[in-house]
């Protein structure tokens, strides 16, 4: 089997892969956009066919018309975009600090910042929910941002980026008289573009979509994130007032993470191959 034949049935096999990746989602699309009555009764009809029909719109408008998943949705959007932007922040200072400004016991605290990479999240969740409930944050915005604040695998890519800089950019910052805060702010950071895309992508999705911690932390139904609220409604089928509905409230929280990958793909590819060549 010559190359360009190998290429093709390479190339088939991901068309079939992706085919069978995206009928789900596609499936899920379809009932959204089709009569509660109709599905109560059957929904077998829809595995010959993608296409809704009957065609209406009557989930979409009772999800904003009832119930909480706005809210839910609006909760999730809170919590994903401080998450990221506190992890960007912390990540990149604490990257900077690690590989270009020297102080007292930096490799024994990096290491156990890279520790955090191996300690499973399950394991000190019990610690973080007595921790949270002394404080009384549990069911607010805090407990719900807080704990994925701390990221090692952030700090871990800023600290390998920044320290692969040339140094002649710091010494060539310190001639013209910046601090060490000017020198990350003004050179270091936007240098470090790619990596901070990639990370606050990858930082937003895995927000996004967690539900261990906001299941545990938020037992009030207007705390609900958008993954816990639609589980709520599945465990308790009647209050979701059919599989249509269900379906909307499916395709509406997917929208953000879907967006998001279309508009910074070519930056979340960029950032991977970056570090790769480093």
């Amino acid at each position: 089997m010559n190359y360009r034949s190998m290429q093709t049935l390479l190339l088939a096999l991901m068309v079939v892969l992706a085919a069978v990746w995206m009928a789900p989602l596609m499936w899920m699309f379809s009932l959204s956009f089709q009569p509660n009555e109709l599905l109560a009764r059957d929904t077998g009809h829809t595995l010959y066919g993608l296409l809704p029909f009957p065609f209406t719109l009557d989930n979409y408008k009772a999800l904003f018309e009832l119930g909480k998943t706005p809210g839910w949705f609006l909760n999730s959007v809170i919590v994903s975009g401080l998450t990221t932007l506190l992890v960007l922040a912390i990540s990149s200072m604490a990257g900077y600090a690690f590989s270009r400004i020297p102080f007292f016991g930096k490799h024994a605290l990096y290491a156990l910042v890279l520790a955090g990479l191996v300690v499973p999240e399950q394991a000190i969740f019990i610690p973080l929910y007595t921790f949270f409930a002394d404080l009384g944050w549990h069911n607010t915005y805090a407990a719900l941002i807080l704990p994925r604040v701390a990221l090692p695998i952030g700090v871990f890519m800023m600290t390998q980026f920044f320290s692969d800089v040339p140094n002649e950019l710091e010494e060539a910052a310190k001639l013209e008289g910046v601090s060490p805060f000017q020198a990350f702010w003004y050179v270091y950071l936007p240098l470090a573009r790619p990596v901070l895309t990639t990370l606050g992508i990858i930082t937003f999705l895995y927000s996004w979509n967690d539900y261990l911690w906001p299941l545990v932390s938020a037992q009030q139904p207007d705390m609900f994130t958008i993954t816990v609220g639609l589980a709520s409604i599945q465990s308790n089928f009647a209050q979701s007032e059919g599989l249509g509905r269900l379906m909307a409230s499916g395709v509406f929280a997917s929208l953000p993470v879907i967006i998001a990958y279309l508009i910074f793909q070519k930056h979340i590819i960029q950032g991977f191959a970056l570090g790769g060549e480093k």
